[in-house]
């Protein structure tokens, strides 16, 4: 058998393997998407220390609207910038956009202030949740508010658990209660293994807000 014979076996005998591979792979995303037959709104948890969970919530925000959904949008934390995101999305007639009142910043806090501004914030979101015409609604660093101990979970579990049967919610923060982590349908984990501003870079303009 000539060398070059040989090798066009080898190779025909590979992509034969790799077929026979991707087939069996097939057949199980088959069997998982043929069994998957419920239809319903989810509730989606991003936490972690790493950077791009909400920006990870916002692509998804835009996905829904390609599609013509209704959104909504409450800040839990609001920063002493206008982002990004509040200059973009809440223009969009299909976007409801709301920052938490009176405003938070990471060098001055006023507890009670800011406990007050959660609650107001928790009242809308509340009505949003229980407002079948939403179809996303993205509470944005709403974890933080359990951490500090502004809102209860569990009032947030009633919620999720009364909305509309269509309507898709993400949350995000860095840490969550582990009521909330047992609850909710998916929860990413973004880790942080290097950052910009580690190394000295400064936060800018249409990266960190």
């Amino acid at each position: 058998m000539t060398d070059e014979k040989k090798n066009l076996e080898q190779k025909t005998e590979q992509a034969e393997k790799n077929e026979a591979r991707l087939l069996k792979k097939k057949a199980v995303v088959d069997q998982r998407i043929a069994a998957a037959t419920e239809e319903r709104g989810v509730t989606i948890l991003l936490t972690g220390n790493g950077k791009g969970k909400s920006s990870s919530a916002f692509g998804t925000m835009a996905r829904a609207l390609g599609h013509g959904q209704k959104c909504a949008v409450i800040q839990f934390i609001k920063g002493r910038k206008a982002t990004g995101e509040q200059l973009f999305f809440g223009a969009h007639p299909s976007v409801d956009f709301h920052v938490m009142g009176h405003g938070f910043t990471w060098e001055t806090r006023d507890p009670e202030l800011e406990k007050e501004a959660a609650e107001q914030a928790w009242a809308l979101a509340k009505g949003i949740l229980s407002d079948p015409s939403v179809h996303f609604v993205l509470l944005d660093e709403i974890t933080y508010m359990y951490k500090y101990g502004y809102l209860n979970e569990a009032d947030l579990i009633a919620a999720l658990a009364a909305r509309p049967a269509h309507q898709n919610v993400m949350m995000t923060g860095r840490t969550a209660p582990r009521v909330l982590l047992d609850t909710v349908d998916t929860h990413s984990k973004i880790a942080n293994e290097r950052h910009a501003f580690a190394n000295g870079v400064k936060a800018q303009v249409g990266i960190e807000w």
